[in-house]
């Protein structure tokens, strides 16, 4: 979760994690990370842009060789998920 904390939503300028995007993190045994996220809108133009971010931003841990990015819509993403510090950034009332 940490090296995910430098993949920065392009849109929004707060990193994926604390704007709650990342729903789950596995390694399984053949070294093969799977990062089960969301994204703030269905169809977002820069889906793509984030998914790379993601792939980079694990690629340099030893314990991953591969890395696949699962990008569901349920449950769908609400400004709730968003920790205090994004909130904060945004100006959004928590």
């Amino acid at each position: 979760m940490g090296a995910l904390e430098n993949v920065i939503d392009p849109e929004l300028g707060i990193d994926i994690v604390n704007l709650g995007l990342v729903y789950g993190v596995e390694v399984d045994e053949n070294k093969t990370c799977t990062v089960t996220m969301t994204l703030t809108a269905m169809g977002c133009p820069l889906a793509g842009v984030i998914e790379q971010d993601v792939k980079r931003a694990l690629a340099d841990i030893p314990e991953v060789d591969d890395v696949v990015v699962n990008i569901v819509w349920n449950p769908p993403w609400t400004k709730d998920k968003m920790s205090r510090y994004a909130k904060i950034a945004l100006g959004i009332p928590d």
